[in-house]
């Protein structure tokens, strides 16, 4: 059925005149009732009864005029919508967070919030590897992960922010005054990683694999204040990305940092290359200012 007949049929109904219509509409009468015949022709039933100037409903035209004017109504509501989520003045998204990563994005968050209020945000914690899968699946437009991403999921990547990781101790464990410590040197000492499934636990395997030993692992733990706490008490060594570092001021520990080479803890956005709804571009522009990081999309 032609939308463009069902809403001629409907103001030609409204007004009870085809005249009347026509200049509603600003066309022809000609156009209005050539249009209504389409319409009738469309239905297979006659709609309207003309009279000389008198209009009269068919039973079929009364039910085609009470469900017309609901389907109009529903195209108006559709058509402010979609201009309304173009204009972010409404709309929805989620992102995947990982748990460790969620700490950078206050501020980020608050900017979002404070520039598109409509906009209904939800952030779905998971660990970076999980947030890559359902990307891929389509489950989240969106996500968060710790670099390198999956290769085989296929997945567009672009950089966030990228931190420097530094290994934790009890006091004592390295030399006094030392702030840096080679990548080689972690292979003689017990570490505390988080758990396999975080991605950066991936990313330092990589590393351990690329630097030609097998670390030895005392402990490993979903909770990065564990390992901390873990390294505190001398169980081994925890290794985490800068930003954490700076959350234990006053903590009982040594910190340094790694180099040689030195292992960047880089935080990605991630999607999957398909299109990008209005408010996951309004977030990525954000972040853009926010984080001051140019993003490609």
């Amino acid at each position: 059925m032609d939308i463009r007949s069902l809403r001629y049929f409907v103001e030609t109904v409204r007004l009870s005149s085809f005249t009347q219509a026509a200049e509603s509409l600003h066309l022809t009468q000609s156009t209005i009732s050539k249009m209504v015949r389409q319409l009738e022709d469309e239905v297979g039933a006659q709609l309207l009864v003309r009279d000389g100037r008198k209009l009269t409903l068919t039973d079929t035209g009364r039910i085609v005029y009470q469900h017309g004017q609901e389907m109009l109504a529903n195209m108006r509501q559709l058509t402010l919508e979609v201009r309304d989520t173009q204009a972010l003045q409404r709309g929805s998204l989620t992102v995947g967070i990982p748990p460790m990563i969620n700490v950078l994005f206050t501020p980020v968050l608050k900017a979002f919030r404070a520039r598109h209020p409509n906009i209904s945000l939800t952030l779905q914690e998971d660990t970076g590897q999980q947030i890559e899968r359902k990307v891929a699946a389509g489950e989240l437009e969106i996500g968060m992960t710790v670099l390198p991403a999956d290769p085989e999921l296929d997945l567009v990547a672009v950089a966030v922010a990228s931190y420097p990781i530094w290994a934790l101790a009890e006091p004592g464990t390295f030399q006094k005054e030392r702030t840096t410590l080679p990548f080689k040197a972690l292979a003689d000492l017990p570490l505390v990683l988080l758990k396999d499934d975080f991605a950066l636990t991936r990313s330092l395997r990589q590393h351990f694999t690329q630097a030609g030993f097998t670390p030895m692992i005392a402990a490993q733990s979903g909770q990065w204040d564990w390992l901390v706490a873990m390294a505190s008490a001398g169980l081994g060594v925890a290794l985490l990305p800068e930003p954490f570092i700076r959350r234990l001021a006053g903590e009982p520990l040594d910190a340094v940092r790694i180099v040689e080479p030195e292992v960047a803890w880089q935080v990605a956005h991630i999607w999957s290359g398909r299109y990008l709804s209005h408010a996951a571009r309004a977030w990525l522009e954000v972040c853009q200012d926010v984080l001051g990081t140019q993003f490609a999309h």
